[in-house]
């Protein structure tokens, strides 16, 4: 199938908030807060944008999948890492190639930006999401995450 990669616009902002619940249910088995989401989402469209959004489209013209990023600064390197920090496929486009066009497609915006290198998280027990990653060239990363709580009510790692 042909799939249309286009940067996601303000008038996606329901629909990637709709994906992003959608992907929160399905890989961690979490209901995220609405409201969190939408302010999550909106934030990349804003100035500056706290994240970038691309959108995928069917054919038909509907969207079907989306990613986003986000970019770390490193002073070992001297550039920025892009982060992977959502990325949702409805489930009828699964398995098509979808995933690692929109990879590709993050990958080749990545080094026209002079990124180092794009890095995502994974859940542990997201064994479909791991395989398709390293499927499209992903590498377990020889750090482990730890987090700290700094608001209430918040849940870590």
């Amino acid at each position: 199938m042909d799939y249309t990669i286009r940067p996601a616009a303000p008038a996606d902002i329901d629909t990637l908030v709709a994906f992003t619940l959608q992907e929160a249910r399905e890989a961690e088995g979490v209901e995220l807060d609405l409201e969190a989401v939408r302010r999550g989402v909106r934030g990349g469209f804003e100035d500056p944008p706290r994240a970038t959004y691309w959108a995928a489209e069917a054919p038909d013209g509907r969207l079907v999948a989306s990613t986003s990023v986000v970019t770390e600064w490193s002073n070992f390197h001297g550039g920025d890492y892009w982060w992977v920090q959502g990325l949702f496929i409805h489930a009828e486009h699964r398995g098509l190639g979808l995933a690692r066009q929109l990879l590709d497609h993050l990958s080749a915006e990545a080094a026209a930006a002079g990124a180092i290198e794009l890095r995502l998280y994974v859940h542990d027990t997201n064994a479909r999401a791991r395989r398709a990653y390293e499927r499209c060239g992903f590498r377990t990363a020889l750090y482990s995450i730890m987090t700290r709580a700094v608001r209430a009510g918040m849940r870590t790692g």
